[in-house]
Order: structure tokens, then C-alpha cells, then sequence
């Protein structure tokens, strides 16, 4: 059976909850206050089906200019509404406000009901339904069905009911494959069962013994029980009224505005970019104050207008940054709600277009560039590619991990990664690890450090290379290390240049003076002659009359040829070390018995060394399988 959620919308005592139970046999007015007002002061729910493949869970909301805020709670999650209008009053204030926060919330179905018609005069009925055709001209209500009821009588609640099945086999599907979000517009306590949270699950799915993640509190918690319809189910889709069972929680510990989600999947933020319509009449100052509905919560922010305008003006359109004066929990796509903080009164609606944006001004160049590349985009949720590379340009060199893009987008970790890889291949983007930094803001530091090891070759021609900690902090200082390490990479697997211990480019050779060449070959000699005593380098420029520097460098030269080892702190010459193995191999080939061994007094002995170049000799000798140490001895093998 399809299950779809069917808000309720119009002015204070127009039968909106009376239809409710009219429909469902359930009274959706809960609280006693409500009881005793006759108004609906919080949300109510009730649920029935309406044709025998349809059942619909039905939100009450409340119609009175004081309880709009608990109307915004409702009408977030609904698949339809139905705009309710008292035959015997017609179109009211509240009507117009709860129609126009339906259009800013992109509600794109309903339909239109005429109540209380058995309390209107003559006539009255054709006359409200014509002034509602006026006020619905040009909106997604325009061609729906208006039609008139009785709750009291019962007249026309068979033909409402085939009208709402017939919506509601046209609503498109959920997204159940993307992280779960379920925005809490009720909390409450179940003797036996404790903390049990209600809301309407817009994506995702829920199963028992599901992690969450409970937002903006950011706790962790377990669910524990789900129930739907008056049942318990194991496992809840998107698009479902639920109640939700949590573990270790009290009441308290959940106001309304809470989200539950899955762990990593929405942002919680105190700034925001947004794209606003305004409604006609309604401006919208730089700097002011306003209340924000988005789900389930109400926000104090402050407004700062994109660009040089100080005003959006009445029924206009700007993009905006939105300052939070509380943690809002928020992903790219969110509708929003703004109401003037005094008077209350819905001045405007919006998109999210960015949950997490970055730290320039909006009323810089590049502010005001990257808002509206986000706001032109055709559908804030299915032009992800589009969206994505947006968001990596923005990150600059600094980049974007794949989990930040996944909380600003809405989407689960493998669309973002899809994406990311669709970048990468087009060269659009360099990822490392998890993350993704935009290739254009990666050809200048490239550029820079290829010009900049060209300069180094020139200065120090002795040098194999530049460190490449040192090549990280000259050009690539903001640049994630995984990244830089895949830019040396591809610049390898390109020709361009040489990566060892150090950074060359390709094209680089060692060249030596004649007095380096002399030196060069007087190191080789001498390293040879010394044996199994190595000169100290610390010695070497007195010597061979030399600057530190120059003979340091050439020491590594033939370091880096083999010519020369190291051995710890020592250096010795390769072929005395290789003459060395030999000589200790030839010791098992002489053994009687062809078992040799040797120890640290014998070797010293041997070779009349110390033991300042006995240890590291033989240590060097097990490194090289020459030698097994056993005990205090080592065995030749």
C-alpha cells in the first residue's frame, strides 16, 4: 500500500482538524488546552486510508498567526496539502500566509477544500470557491481540484478522498538509498518504553538497533524501536510518518528542532548561503534579523545581502548569507522559511545553497561569483557534478575532503565519490586520499615549483635535489599532504621530473668543476684506503682544504652512486665493505666442520678496529644475511 503524508493548511476555526477526524476517526487536537480552546495549538496526527492502495498520514497544523511556527514544522515533510478554506468565511489572513509559505516550501501538490458547508448560506459556497481560484491563479494550485465538504454532514468526503488517492499515486517516490534524516517534531515519554521521538522521515530509511546521530547536539544514539500506523515495524522508508523509540535519552534532551540522521551526513552550522525570493510587499534589509524555519526548528539569524544592494527588494530575489545566533542542521537543497523578527511575518522563503561556506565576504567579487554559480544551477539536488566542482574551485588550493562534500550536498559518501572520480578523469580535479582540490588552483604551485627547481639546480649544481618537505613547504604549504603526494606522483609518471629522498627535474645532471672533480676523486681514495676506520666527515674539508658545504655534497654524490655507505652514523667505501662480506664468508668455506663464527673481540681483533666501528660493522653484516647473531656470537651463514 502506498503511504504518503498529507498536511493540512489554512486561517484559525476553518475545520481543518474537524476534516481530520472526519477522515481518519481520529482526533488529531491531543492537548487538553486544545480541547478546551477548540484551536489547535501543536501539531496533530491521524492516519487513514483513503482508497484501498493509498493510506495517508495526515498533519494537522495549527491556524492561528501565534502557532505558525508550528505550522512550519508540519507542512516540511508532507507530500500534498490540503488548503482549507471555511465556506462561511472565505479567504482570511492566515489562509494567504499558510498558502504562501506552502509555495516558498516548494510544496508542488495539493488540492483545495471548501469546509463547512453546511453552515454557509446560499451561494456562499460558489462565491469562496471563486475567490479561491483568484488566490490560487498562477501557483501549483491552480489546476488542482477545489472541493467542498462537510465534516458535520459528511456531504463530498467520498469524492476528497478519491481526489486525494489520485494525488497521491502521482507523488514520486522518496529518496530511500541516501542517508536517513528525520526532522523531531514531537518528543515524548512511553512507560515501558522511554524517550520516543516523532517526525516524518524525508530520506533514507530506519531499522532497529540503527546508530544516529542526534542533531545539533551531535550524540550518538540507538534506535531502540519503530513504530508506523499504530505497529511496530522493523525497518521505516522515507516519504513515512514514524515514531521513533530512543536508548539513553530523556525528553529533554530532544527539543524540537532536533534532527536524526545518520552519523556524518548533514551539517551543523552557524553560517549559511541561501537563495531567497521575497513576497510581494515584504523587504528584506542588510544586517537585519529575522527568524528562519527549516524542518522542525526556528533560527534567529542575521541576513547579509550578497553583492552591493543593502535591500532586497518587495517580491524580488538575492542571494544571501545567513548568520545563526544557534547551531542549525542544514544540507544544500534545505528549504527555508524567513519571518521579520517584529512584527512576525513571513516576508520570504528559500533554498540552501551552501550549509558550510567558506570564510570571504559576500560582497566580494568572488563572493558574490561563487553564491550565484551555486543558485543557477537547474535542480539543487540532481546536478551534483556541477554543484561539486563548484565547491572544489571555492576550496582553492586548500581543497575539500569527501566528507565535508557529502555533509554541503545531501548526498551519501559513494554519490560524492562518483562525482569526485568523474572530476578527476575529466582533470577537473586532483584527489588524495579523501581529498579533492580543484586542478586550476594547482597549475600555479606546480608551475612554481618546477620554475623553482630549475633556479635550485642552477644555485647548487652539485645538489641530486631538493627535500621534498622542503618542496612542500616553499609551494605547497596549504596544499593536503596526500594531494602533494600525488602531484609528484603524475609529475613522475609525466617525465617531468625525479623523486627519490629528493625533488629533479628529469633533465638535471651533477656537473663538477675541475676542483670538484679533484675533490671527488681525492674522497674516493681516500674513503678506499681508510677500510674499516672511516675518516670522520667532520675532518673531511680541513683536509682536502675544501668548504663544508662543498664537500658535504659531494660526500652525498657519491652516497647517492653507491660508491659510498652508510653504515649508521658511519660511512664506509662499498668496496671495503664488499671485500669485507667476502673475507667472513671465506671463514664458513675454511671451517672444518663448515660452521664459522665470529664475535665482537675476534672481529676486532681481525680487523683491528674499535668498537666504535665493530658494532655497526657487524650489525651491518646481519642486515646483509652475512650473519646470524645467536648470543653474544654470530653465526657466519
Amino acid at each position: 500500500m502506498r503511504t504518503i503524508v498529507v498536511g493540512t493548511a489554512g486561517h484559525i476555526d476553518h475545520g481543518k482538524s474537524a476534516l481530520v477526524m472526519a477522515l481518519t476517526g481520529t482526533d488529531p487536537d491531543r492537548l487538553k488546552e486544545e480541547k478546551a480552546r477548540g484551536i489547535t495549538i501543536e501539531l496533530g496526527f491521524a492516519h487513514a486510508p483513503v482508497a484501498d492502495d493509498v493510506m495517508a498520514s495526515f498533519v494537522d497544523v495549527p491556524g492561528h498567526e501565534r502557532f505558525v511556527r508550528a505550522m512550519l514544522a508540519g507542512v516540511g515533510g508532507i507530500d500534498l496539502v490540503l488548503l482549507v478554506v471555511a465556506a462561511d468565511e472565505s479567504v482570511m489572513p492566515q489562509t494567504r500566509e499558510h498558502f504562501d509559505i506552502c509555495r516558498l516550501l516548494g510544496v508542488g501538490r495539493g488540492l483545495v477544500v471548501v469546509t463547512k458547508t453546511d453552515a454557509a448560506e446560499t451561494g456562499m459556497t460558489a462565491l469562496v470557491m471563486e475567490e479561491v481560484r483568484e488566490l490560487v491563479a498562477g501557483s501549483f494550485l491552480e489546476d488542482a481540484p477545489i472541493v467542498p465538504v462537510s465534516a458535520h454532514t459528511g456531504d463530498g468526503l467520498d469524492v476528497l478522498r478519491r481526489a486525494i488517492a489520485t494525488l497521491a499515486r502521482a507523488v514520486p517516490a522518496r529518496n530511500d538509498r541516501g542517508a536517513a534524516r528525520l526532522p523531531v517534531d514531537r518528543a515524548f515519554t512511553m512507560k515501558g518504553f522511554g524517550t520516543v521521538v516523532t517526525g516524518t522521515l524525508v530520506q533514507g530509511t530506519l531499522a532497529v538497533d540503527d546508530e544516529l546521530s542526534l542533531l545539533p547536539a551531535e550524540r550518538i544514539v540507538k534506535v531502540r524501536g519503530l513504530h508506523m500506523h499504530g505497529g511496530a515495524r522493523p525497518r521505516v522508508s522515507a516519504g513515512k510518518r514514524v515514531a521513533v523509540n530512543l536508548a539513553g535519552l530523556e525528553v529533554a534532551d530532544v527539543p524540537r528542532g532536533s534532527v536524526l540522521a545518520s552519523p556524518g551526513a548533514l551539517a551543523v552550522t552557524r553560517r549559511a548561503d541561501a537563495h531567497l525570493t521575497m513576497l510581494p510587499g515584504a523587504t528584506l534589509r542588510h544586517g537585519a534579523r529575522v527568524r528562519v524555519h527549516q524542518g522542525t526548528a526556528e533560527l534567529l539569524a542575521r541576513v547579509a545581502v550578497a553583492g552591493s544592494a543593502g535591500l532586497v527588494a518587495a517580491g524580488g530575489e538575492a542571494d544571501v548569507r545567513l548568520r545563526f545566533e544557534t547551531p542549525a542542521v542544514l544540507t544544500r537543497g534545505d528549504r527555508l522559511i524567513v519571518r521579520s523578527y517584529s512584527p512576525l511575518v513571513t516576508v520570504g522563503g528559500g533554498v540552501v545553497l551552501d550549509p558550510l561556506p567558506p570564510r570571504p565576504g559576500v560582497r566580494t567579487t568572488r563572493g558574490v561569483a561563487r553564491m550565484a554559480a551555486l543558485a543557477v544551477l537547474p535542480d539543487l539536488l540532481a546536478d551534483r557534478a556541477s554543484a561539486t566542482r563548484v565547491l572544489v574551485a571555492s576550496a582553492g588550493a586548500a581543497g575539500v575532503t569527501v566528507q565535508e562534500l557529502s555533509r554541503r550536498l545531501g548526498a551519501t559518501r559513494a554519490e560524492v565519490v562518483a562525482v569526485v572520480d568523474r572530476l578527476v578523469s575529466a582533470g577537473a580535479a586532483v584527489r588524495g586520499g579523501d581529498w579533492v582540490v580543484d586542478a586550476a588552483a594547482l597549475e600555479r604551485p606546480i608551475a612554481t615549483m618546477l620554475a623553482g627547481l630549475a633556479d635550485f639546480h642552477r644555485a647548487q649544481p652539485l645538489a641530486p635535489g631538493l627535500g621534498l618537505e622542503d618542496a612542500r613547504g616553499r609551494w605547497f604549504r596549504v596544499v593536503p599532504p596526500a594531494v602533494v603526494d600525488g602531484i609528484v606522483a603524475s609529475l613522475v609518471a609525466a617525465g617531468r621530473i625525479v623523486a627519490t629522498d629528493t625533488l629533479a627535474l628529469t633533465a638535471h645532471r651533477v656537473s663538477l668543476s675541475a676542483e670538484d672533480q679533484a675533490t671527488h676523486a681525492w674522497l674516493d681514495q681516500r674513503f678506499r684506503e681508510a677500510g674499516l676506520a672511516p675518516p670522520d666527515a667532520g675532518a673531511l674539508p680541513g683536509e682536502a682544504r675544501r668548504p663544508a658545504a662543498a664537500v658535504e655534497t659531494l660526500v652525498q654524490l657519491l652516497v647517492k652512486a653507491k660508491t659510498l655507505v652508510r653504515v649508521d652514523t658511519l660511512i664506509f667505501h662499498a668496496v671495503v665493505l664488499e671485500g669485507l662480506k667476502a673475507e667472513i664468508r671465506a671463514r664458513k668455506a675454511a671451517a672444518p666442520d663448515g660452521r664459522a663464527t665470529v664475535d665482537v673481540k675476534t672481529f676486532k681483533d681481525t680487523y683491528n678496529v674499535t668498537r666504535k666501528y665493530a658494532i655497526p660493522l657487524l650489525e651491518y653484516l646481519d642486515r646483509e644475511r652475512v650473519t646470524r647473531r645467536v648470543g653474544d656470537a654470530r653465526i657466519v651463514l
